[in-house]
């Protein structure tokens, strides 16, 4: 009797986690995957802070999703495999505000910077955008004077969802996270000048003993075909 068992595909399963600010379009691109490869793909989106700890503390994954420094910084600690990193998509900051409140004009710097400090609250993420923002409120010399007014929101609440509450008048965040949110008004991109891009990469942990299915996904995710998704959710291809 011969043996078939060769011929027997196997069930495969990868399990990920990423940041929230991907969520959308990674739901969009497993997909795609799951429909041409017959692989079962579940991504964990969380606050990307979270997320590099869960990893750091050894929780089992076979991919890993997050902005590239951090993905970076866990290949040099040693749990994401040497050469991993796949640079998969950019991504810009948005600003909102409350549904029916006025849109504030974002058209160049100087505009921003009167927002802001017109603004009675400011949010925004502990991600490195939020990080960025920081930076620019200093460059800018009034981060001692908005800082009683900024709301920074914790890992993995949307600061859509504090403006949309009303609890913050103005929030920045990456556009990804802003589109197709209820009660909110995008007033816009933040100008070129001072636009902040973060680069979303992959990298493929130490223990997963599926990395050549993890190769095969992120192929699929940064195919040409997969731009449109990134950019229907706000995003453009690395």
């Amino acid at each position: 009797m011969p043996n078939t068992s060769a011929a027997t595909p196997v069930y495969t399963r990868l399990k990920g986690i990423s940041s929230m600010a991907t969520r959308q379009v990674l739901a969009e691109l497993v997909t795609a995957f799951e429909a041409a490869s017959g692989v079962s793909v579940a991504i964990e989106s969380v606050g990307g802070v979270d997320a590099a700890k869960r990893v750091q503390a050894g929780e089992a994954f076979d991919v890993v999703i997050l902005a590239s420094d951090a993905i970076d910084k866990l290949i040099a600690s040693g749990h994401l495999l040497p050469g991993s990193r796949v640079d998969l998509m950019r991504s810009g900051v948005a600003a909102a505000v409350r549904e029916g409140s006025p849109v504030p004009d974002l058209g160049s710097e100087d505009a921003v910077r009167s927002a802001v400090l017109a603004a009675r609250s400011i949010s925004h993420s502990t991600g490195p955008s939020g990080v960025a923002l920081i930076k620019l409120f200093e460059r800018w010399g009034i981060a001692e004077q908005v800082q009683g007014r900024i709301v920074q929101a914790p890992p993995g609440v949307p600061v859509a969802s504090l403006v949309a509450s009303g609890n913050v008048e103005l929030g920045f965040q990456q556009l990804s996270e802003l589109l197709g949110v209820s009660g909110i008004t995008i007033a816009g991109p933040l100008p070129p000048a001072i636009q902040i891009i973060t680069t979303f990469s992959a990298g493929i942990p130490v223990q997963t003993d599926q990395a050549e299915a993890v190769r095969a996904m992120l192929e699929h995710m940064t195919a040409p075909q997969a731009a449109e998704a990134k950019r229907r959710q706000g995003m453009e291809p690395a």
